[in-house]
């Protein structure tokens, strides 16, 4: 997988068609979830994007600190379903992690996971933080890095 890290007005608009096509089919219909996925955010993220084959399996959003929360802020970690058993999304939080150091200069990070992902964080460095919540109906809880 090829990584790339790029500011929102960087973006073709069809790997921006790509990466909403691929939100939509991992957050809306796998996960049977309505929800608001454009939610006028994305102006100000930078996108980690996985490709393969040229195509889009992988991505994230990244948020500067204050933005989202106080921290800097990792968001909309998807892999394609057929590409999961690669491990793509430990490279995709790997190099979140490190475009939040280059760019934002913070390696403190806070993001909001779906709970049956709490290991999958935690090998990455996250720790729980207060109590879990429904977020668009599905468990989820506060993780950061300080």
């Amino acid at each position: 997988m090829e990584i790339t890290i790029k500011k929102f007005e960087d973006l073709s608009i069809y790997e921006l068609y790509d990466i909403l096509q691929l939100r939509s089919e991992v957050f809306v219909v796998e996960q049977d979830c309505v929800y608001q996925d454009i939610d006028g955010k994305d102006a100000n993220a930078l996108h980690i994007i996985g490709k393969k084959d040229g195509k889009i399996i992988a991505y994230t959003r990244c948020f500067a600190p204050g933005y989202y929360f106080d921290e800097a802020a990792i968001g909309r970690v998807v892999v394609a379903k057929d590409q999961r058993s690669f491990k793509y999304g430990h490279d995709i939080m790997d190099a979140s992690k490190k475009a939040i150091k280059k760019y934002y200069h913070t390696e403190n990070i806070k993001l909001s996971a779906q709970q049956y992902l709490i290991k999958f964080y935690q090998s990455h460095g996250f720790q729980p933080i207060g109590e879990g919540y429904l977020e668009d109906g599905i468990p989820h809880i506060a993780m950061v890095i300080t």
